[in-house]
């Protein structure tokens, strides 16, 4: 190389090395500045959640069961005699009273019967009295040997005969007084009236299978309610748990609910439950009585009711929100114990009461369950109490 070269080069190297030179510096003062080991996230203290503690409380135990309505009297209009229907004396649909005339049968059949029953009762009346005498006379004569003891016990024996010839021809007097009087078919019941299957110059027969109406009584109205057995059987047993009783008590409220979701103005009262289990349907029946004074409840409408079966003086409610589930289904709550660290509990649950459960396992009074936080808190680990906010209070 020649010396302009080396002189042109050796300078360039230089201002090139001056340059390295820095850089390699520069890294050194980061490196040296830098911590030593691995780099990671700060460690987290214990998760912050809010409780509530448990306090037991009277608790209303109700039960939504499925229902349909029934009226409180139902009375088929057959007619008692046959005949000709001369008038329907009634509106279909209308309201009836018990005895009100419904239809009418030609009488005239029946009124002759009736005059012809009372001919005779005067007949065998006026033999009755010519048996009477001819009787005491004899009586007397016999005593004087005046006639055989023999036509006196014939007088006395044909007299007793009129007698009942007498009483047989008032029950048929009576008898067509009665027919008579079927030929006006009234009501048996009060209540609203159906659909008359018959018109004027319908021949009515007695004992005709299909009925001429139909009357119901639907103020007030049934309405039976069906319960499994199984629910109706952990009631008892829960009920006899909490107190004497061991099912819902007469007359206890009832609230039914129509099927297009509006609810019934009236409360009903429990009339009764059964006390046979239907084995085709597994269930029992209970039987509520309701005011129906505008006709809003008809025979075979179906309506939810909530009934009133008791009260637990010592209930415990667990919010909705704090309660999970498990892998199996299983109702879990996180409870923190006595030592500050998270505890799940399996619980048992009997409905819900608004927007909590009614809980007849695994929590008991004193209990602090977790409500705000339970999703950063594992079983064992050490938590943090704080308040909870007002919103998530409220």
């Amino acid at each position: 190389m020649r010396l302009y070269d080396f002189v042109r080069y050796g300078s360039t190297w230089s201002s090139r090395g001056r340059r390295f030179g820095g850089a390699l510096g520069l890294t050194a003062l980061v490196c040296a500045c830098a911590p030593h080991g691995p780099k990671g996230p700060p460690p987290m203290g214990p998760a912050a959640v809010s409780v509530i503690t448990i306090e037991p409380q009277p608790v209303t135990l109700t039960a939504e069961l499925p229902g349909r309505t029934t009226a409180l009297e139902v009375a088929d209009v057959r007619p008692q005699v046959s005949g000709i229907i001369q008038k329907r004396l009634f509106v279909e649909g209308s309201m009836v009273r018990a005895g009100q005339p419904l239809y009418q049968i030609d009488p005239r059949p029946y009124r002759a019967a009736l005059d012809q029953a009372l001919a005779q009762l005067a007949s065998a009346q006026a033999n009755l009295v010519t048996a009477r005498l001819k009787s005491e006379r004899y009586a007397d004569l016999v005593k004087i040997k005046a006639v055989s003891q023999q036509d006196a016990d014939d007088a006395r024996a044909a007299f007793g005969q009129a007698a009942a010839a007498v009483q047989q021809q008032q029950a048929a007097v009576e008898s067509a007084r009665i027919n008579l009087g079927y030929t006006t078919i009234t009501a048996p019941i009060s209540g609203r009236i159906g659909v008359s299957t018959a018109t004027a110059g319908a021949l009515a027969t007695s004992g005709q299978t299909n009925a001429l109406s139909t009357i119901q009584t639907l103020d007030p109205i049934y309405v039976d309610l069906t319960q499994s057995a199984v629910d109706h059987l952990k009631l008892f047993q829960d009920l006899s748990r909490v107190g004497p009783d061991g099912g819902p008590p007469k007359g206890a409220p009832v609230r039914a609910q129509l099927v297009d979701g509006q609810d019934y103005p009236t409360p009903g009262r429990l009339q009764f439950s059964d006390i046979t289990v239907d084995q085709t349907t597994g269930s029992v029946t209970l039987r509520a009585q309701f005011a129906n004074p505008k006709g809003v409840l008809l025979p075979g409408m179906y309506v939810r009711a909530k009934l009133i079966e008791g009260v637990d003086p010592a209930g415990i409610l667990a919010p909705q929100a704090a309660v999970g589930r498990d892998e199996k289904g299983r109702p879990t709550a996180l409870v923190v114990d006595g030592a500050g660290k998270a505890e799940l509990r399996v619980l048992e649950v009997a409905g819900a009461i608004g927007n909590q459960w009614r809980v007849t396992k695994g929590l008991s009074p004193g209990d602090r369950l977790i409500t705000v936080g339970g999703q950063n808190a594992k079983p064992g680990a050490p938590v943090r109490v704080v308040p909870a906010s007002p919103a998530q209070a409220g």
